[in-house]
């Protein structure tokens, strides 16, 4: 497996586990992201296929100090925007449904 330094990376996608309650996979993911927005990732791509009231996907940009803001939101099955250098649309709709 090649590993890549965290901060040469562009995008690091994420996904939540089902094995942990609501609650401990939004600490646990807000501590993830707080780690990769202070090593200057420009995008962090969450992908919740367990979320409360169905699943997930949210782009973070714009890292400042331990923080990103929220680029792009929606549910499995609507098109998330990848800006450059990806510069594409990411269809959820492929993800599959649990």
């Amino acid at each position: 497996m090649t590993r890549v330094a965290t901060s040469s990376q562009r995008l690091r996608p994420d996904s939540s586990s089902r094995s942990r309650p609501s609650r401990t996979r939004r600490t646990t993911g807000s501590k993830r992201a707080a780690g990769y927005a202070q090593a200057g990732v420009p995008l962090y791509l969450l992908i919740d296929g367990w979320a409360p009231g169905g699943p997930t996907i949210t782009l973070y940009g714009e890292p400042q100090r331990d923080v990103y803001r929220v680029l792009d939101a929606g549910k499995f099955g609507e098109l998330i925007t990848l800006p450059e250098p990806f510069g594409l649309d990411l269809d959820t709709g492929e993800f599959a449904e649990k």
